[in-house]
């Protein structure tokens, strides 16, 4: 039986650990050839130990996505064994941190949030972006239930914005790269358990308590709970769906 992805190679910034790692092991299972890209090499081919056993293929590439220049390289390095036709824009970090907290923290943590979860989401977009026309290719960017609301984490600001900032890029490139086939969504996780935050979900029990009470389904989401909605946005299911964001956060923003 064909895979929904069969045929398809995809690049998953992120991909060596959490909802990345999910990401990447659901489109393998689903026929895509997968490259792993992230900062942490042992990571990134940790993900390609759990494809490989599963029977897929992938292979890992280490890279930093707030270098521009790495990420230019890694896509001409790419495109020389065949392009890409899915990107997922997963590298990402949070840091809760008052804005009225120390000057020198909070402006620290406002660079680094926004080198890597905006800056560095275009600079693998703009890096990948021929081999994405060419092939008529689907862009998945990972965003957060942030994307549209704050008031349950009112020492973030910086997170909140930078994925505000996924969103309006994610609309953005829809409207532009639609007449060249290209298809730009973006997913919105809840409060995903994963072995990242497995410590600050330790540390807050009363944080995890408050995003519970606002969520209908009654538990924290899992990687695999984001890589079903990434599967359906990269596949033919959804060739009329652009510009638009999946909410996979166990209905937090209905109540």
């Amino acid at each position: 039986m064909a895979g929904l992805l069969d045929g398809h190679v995809a690049a998953v910034t992120g991909g060596g650990s959490g909802i990345g790692q999910g990401i990447c092991q659901a489109y393998a299972r689903e026929g895509a050839r997968v490259i792993v890209l992230d900062i942490d090499s042992a990571g990134a081919r940790e993900t390609v130990g759990l494809i490989a056993a599963a029977g897929g293929k992938a292979s890992a590439m280490t890279l930093d996505v707030t270098d521009r220049r790495a990420c230019n390289a890694i896509a001409v390095e790419v495109a020389s064994s065949g392009s890409i036709s899915i990107l997922v824009n997963n590298a990402g970090i949070n840091r809760r941190n008052p804005i009225t907290a120390d000057k020198a923290a909070v402006a620290k943590d406002w660079d680094d949030i926004m080198s890597i979860n905006l800056d560095g989401m275009f600079n693998v977009t703009h890096a990948f972006l021929d081999q994405l026309r060419a092939t008529k290719g689907r862009i998945v960017n990972i965003g957060s239930i942030q994307s549209f609301v704050h008031v349950t984490w009112p020492n973030s600001a910086a997170y909140t914005t930078s994925k505000h900032g996924v969103l309006g890029f994610t609309r953005s490139l829809a409207a532009e790269l639609g007449k060249d086939g290209v298809r730009v969504n973006a997913i919105g996780p809840g409060m995903i358990e994963t072995k990242i935050n497995a410590e600050a979900r330790t540390r807050n029990p009363e944080m995890v308590a408050t995003v519970m009470r606002h969520t209908p389904l009654g538990r924290p989401g899992k990687p695999e709970d984001v890589a079903g909605p990434a599967v359906f946005l990269a596949s033919d299911l959804a060739a009329y769906v652009t510009g638009s964001i999946v909410m996979a956060d166990g209905g937090f923003r209905s109540i």
